[in-house]
């Protein structure tokens, strides 16, 4: 089992950044990716960003490219969420992910582990 815990949620002005961490414990000796998802009341979970933990690629949904980074540190198996130019549409609840095996990158059902979520407002 993998427990992961996010942080770094918060209230900002549109324009502003924040910076999502979520730190992985547990059973981690076998991560093929990590990723984050948001969801926004009444909407679906939806894709934001995926790293492959073995040689770094990423992947960014569309709708955050430029304005978003996903990055990770080995040495403490945590994720980070770089977020710029925060926009209201971006509010919502992020989600951390883990993901032992390989899968589709930006589907939730390739992931296995969640975390419980950080609430992300943006005002305009």
């Amino acid at each position: 089992q993998v427990q992961l815990v996010e942080s770094g949620g918060g209230l900002v002005q549109a324009g502003n950044s924040l910076r999502l961490s979520c730190a992985a414990s547990g059973h981690i000796y076998s991560t093929y990716a990590m990723g984050w998802f948001r969801q926004a009341p009444g909407k679906e979970r939806e894709f934001v960003a995926t790293i492959i933990w073995s040689g770094g690629s990423t992947y960014h949904a569309d709708s955050v490219k430029g304005r978003f980074t996903i990055f990770r540190t080995n040495a403490i198996n945590t994720v980070y969420l770089q977020m710029n130019s925060l926009k209201p549409e971006d509010t919502a609840v992020y989600y951390c992910a883990h993901a032992r095996t390989r899968g589709v990158p930006d589907r939730p059902e390739s992931f296995g582990s969640w975390g419980q979520g950080t609430q992300v407002t943006v005002s305009s």
